[in-house]
């Protein structure tokens, strides 16, 4: 195969991917090094596992980048049932590992994995093929729809996984609406779940808790607010230009999880404001360059793939930096491809991989593209308007 054929996909994507994860090294290190040194006795211990879990992330995502969209269609169906049944491992004496009294781990001997940020990916691809097939229009197509995304939030609630929970609906629902569902019908659907959202937040002490000090972190600086009083310290500090790299204060025990959930707050005390805007800037042309993937995507199938994928990954990042600037309140989501953590680095890039796969095979492609997933009635309208243009 040619180096022109090879790479015959959206190279800006690939690019700003790895470059988020080049940032995401370099931060990791600057997070982590103190606290790596006290606790493992290797300032380099995140770094290197980081940096692994990029290698394995880059090297699925050139694989992935040839799967055929078509192909990934047939397997949509065991692909979410396997994440579902991944999620309900993490349940199972043994297997589940349990940490900050939550159940969110499978420890398979030589490290552990996040089954959540595989399934989510693999409910967009099931979401997608449903709605290609079927369609979105009528009300029980629609209720099924978020009802097969609302498997995955119950069992991410069980864990309890409140953040990744809140992307997965929110990216479900965008999702739904890219498919061409009606507005009263998301209306009628969405009412209901905002109530029994308001509902499970009250019917946890420690939600309300931390929704409390959201509102006002100052009145428990010690216990609920401390992380985002650090948070707002960290990024005070920084200004517009930063203290300078690797000159992090909060980095010293002060902000807990700096290396991963609050990452992007050492990103801003070292390199200021415009330091965060050029991370989130990358962002932003990692999703527009999914979202024109979903728009110049061959079929339906690969469209809607695109646009849950592309949901999911801009879901996160809004999260994640309202979060970090008090936005809303604290919950434990990481920052794509910059934060600590294997499986989301590995499970991003291999979205990402997804997403190459779409841009490759579709129009203007150096390979042969994918046939249109269309119905027996579109096939028929297609031909008619082939012979009507002959």
């Amino acid at each position: 195969m040619k180096a022109r054929e090879f790479f015959a996909f959206d190279k800006p994507l690939a690019v700003t991917a790895v470059v988020l994860s080049a940032i995401g090294l370099l931060f990791i290190y600057s997070a982590s090094c103190y606290s790596a040194e006290l606790t493992y006795g290797d300032p380099f211990r995140y770094v290197e596992t980081q940096a692994v879990a990029l290698v394995l992330g880059v090297v699925a995502m050139l694989a992935l980048s040839f799967l055929r969209p078509e192909k990934l269609q047939k397997a949509a169906a065991p692909l979410f049932l396997l994440g579902i049944a991944l999620l309900a491992a993490v349940f199972i004496p043994g297997l589940g590992v349990e940490s900050y009294g939550a159940k969110r781990w499978l420890d398979l001997g030589f490290f552990t994995v996040q089954p959540s940020e595989y399934a989510k990916y693999a409910m967009a691809v099931f979401l997608a093929a449903f709605a290609a097939k079927r369609g979105v229009h009528t009300f029980p197509r629609a209720l099924f729809f978020l009802a097969s995304a609302g498997v995955v939030c119950l069992l991410l609630l069980m864990e309890p996984n409140m953040s990744v929970t809140l992307c997965v609906g929110a990216a479900a629902f965008a999702l739904l609406f890219a498919a061409g569902a009606k507005p009263s019908h998301l209306i009628v659907i969405l009412v209901p779940v905002v109530i029994c959202g308001v509902a499970l937040v009250v019917a946890e002490p420690y939600r309300v808790r931390r929704l409390l000090a959201f509102l006002d972190p100052w009145a428990s600086p010690l216990d609920e607010g401390y992380q985002l009083i650090q948070s707002y310290y960290a990024l005070g500090s920084g200004g517009l230009f930063g203290v300078g790299l690797f000159a992090s204060r909060q980095k010293y025990l002060f902000l807990p999880f700096a290396e991963s959930d609050f990452i992007l707050s050492v990103i801003g005390e070292e390199t200021g404001f415009f330091g965060v805007l050029g991370v989130l800037s990358l962002f932003a042309v990692a999703v527009t360059r999914g979202a024109l993937i979903a728009v110049r995507a061959r079929d339906r199938f690969s469209c809607y793939t695109a646009a849950g994928i592309t949901a999911l990954l801009g879901v996160q990042v809004l999260m994640n930096a309202a979060v970090v600037c008090g936005a809303v309140p604290p919950t434990g989501l990481p920052l794509p491809f910059v934060s600590s953590g294997g499986t989301s680095l590995v499970c991003s890039f291999a979205a990402v991989g997804v997403l190459l796969a779409v841009s490759r095979y579709s129009e203007g492609s150096f390979l042969k593209p994918v046939l249109p997933v269309v119905g027996k009635g579109d096939r028929r309208r297609v031909q008619k308007a082939a012979e009507e243009s002959v």
